[in-house]
């Protein structure tokens, strides 16, 4: 059987990536809960793999081909923790800042719990902030 880590491994550079959404569900549970840490309203939901890969879709029509590297896997047991920096650029409206072509970075880490070779959970953080401050930015300057 595939090690926990490796299916995370294999899921961010498949599926999170924005190469193969439509693989998600070699990786994700039928159901899957998804909790959003986001410290002024955390949320919690289910996701199919394939509203997973539809929320990939969107990141796509936002971002562009992105590149997406990741910078940290570690594993203990049925859990994974991943960090990872993702690039693209702002071709599609996110949120209020219409598209400005300017290169966004996001710093996000999530901890990914694995049952029988399939995630069942995570746990995401995206650095929401820095998204802002750069889409401001590029605002300010188009």
């Amino acid at each position: 059987m595939t090690s926990a880590k490796e299916v995370v491994h294999q899921f961010l550079l498949q599926v999170r990536s924005g190469l193969h959404p439509d693989r998600a569900d070699r990786y994700m549970a039928d159901r899957v809960r998804a909790h959003q840490v986001v410290s002024e309203a955390p949320v919690v939901m289910e996701r199919t793999p394939q509203q997973y890969a539809e929320h990939v879709q969107e990141m796509l029509d936002a971002y562009g081909a992105f590149t997406l590297s990741v910078d940290e896997l570690l594993a203990d047991g049925d859990r994974v923790y991943a960090r990872w920096i993702q690039v693209g650029q702002h071709i599609g409206a996110i949120d209020q800042y219409p598209p400005t072509g300017t290169q966004i970075t996001a710093v996000t880490s999530a901890v990914y719990r694995v049952v029988d070779g399939l995630i069942v959970e995570y746990w995401i953080q995206i650095d929401r902030q820095g998204i802002t401050t750069q889409l401001e930015r590029a605002a300010a300057e188009h």
